[in-house]
């Protein structure tokens, strides 16, 4: 393989310190999967709004999981130095958590590719968890989008992760 990490050891930054898109030409073809989550924290008030679908908006659910699989297919349009992939599949899901007063956003993202899907993955949270916030701001302005992060990761060079769990 011709494309190493710079000085930096970060692979979007060339020996002389630029920022470049990593050449992926060389790498092997896997199945590689991410699975993301984030949280909007909000009133229990709020969340029951969100539960229950009357909102002015709509279904602020559906809504959100739509945005999610949206975003990830244009996640190379808003982060520079993504690739354009063909993603095999893209699955949002948005659940009341009532014990946290909060929307947990899930998102997986499947590619068989030379480059793993963690952007596109935590770009669909991202984007799933603003929308959440859009629909329901004029019932709460006080929620907090929060805990963003990628929870697994396989395939690929660098192998397998996982996050540890949170206490």
């Amino acid at each position: 393989m011709t494309d190493t990490a710079g000085k930096s050891g970060l692979t979007h930054i060339d020996k002389d310190g630029r920022a470049r898109m990593v050449d992926v030409g060389d790498k092997d073809i896997t199945v590689r999967i991410a699975l993301a989550e984030g949280f909007v924290r909000m009133t229990p008030q709020t969340l029951q709004l969100a539960i229950s679908g009357d909102g002015k908006k709509g279904d602020v659910r559906a809504a959100a999981e739509i945005a999610g699989v949206m975003a990830a297919k244009r996640t190379y349009d808003l982060i520079p130095m993504c690739h354009a992939l063909a993603l095999s599949s893209v699955k949002v899901s948005v659940e009341a958590d009532e014990a946290a007063s909060a929307m947990k956003v899930t998102a997986r993202v499947k590619v068989e590719g030379r480059t793993g899907v963690e952007m596109e993955a935590l770009t669909a949270v991202s984007v799933a968890c603003l929308t959440l916030y859009d629909m329901l701001k004029a019932a709460d302005r006080t929620m907090i989008i929060d805990g963003v992060r990628v929870l697994e990761k396989t395939g690929g060079v660098s192998g397998d992760y996982r996050a540890a769990e949170r206490g």
